[in-house]
């Protein structure tokens, strides 16, 4: 049985309006690659430094469907929203 893949990201937003067409853009690849949200933005603290205002945990099935995901024309069409509206980490892990 395959571990599952994970999406992590810190993001600091400086256009919300753009952003916002990210999120709605970014649907379309998150459905088809059965993504589910662990943590999508809400109260955070940073004890040890900024981490951005915005937060997320994406889960998949498996590493390669994450990877599969961000390599997609849906996302990649929807990341140009996100590139443009913030800046921050992101990295795809392999998890439990």
């Amino acid at each position: 049985m395959s571990k599952k893949g994970y999406w992590m990201a810190m993001v600091d937003v400086r256009d919300p309006e753009v952003y916002k067409q990210y999120i709605e853009a970014n649907a379309v690849a998150f459905a088809k690659y059965g993504a589910r949200f662990v943590v999508r933005a809400g109260r955070h603290a940073n004890p040890e430094g900024p981490t951005g205002n915005r937060h997320v945990l994406v889960e998949f099935e498996s590493y390669n469907t994450a990877i599969a995901c961000y390599e997609s024309p849906e996302y990649q069409a929807a990341s140009k929203y996100r590139l443009a509206a913030s800046t921050g980490h992101f990295v795809i892990v392999e998890g439990a």
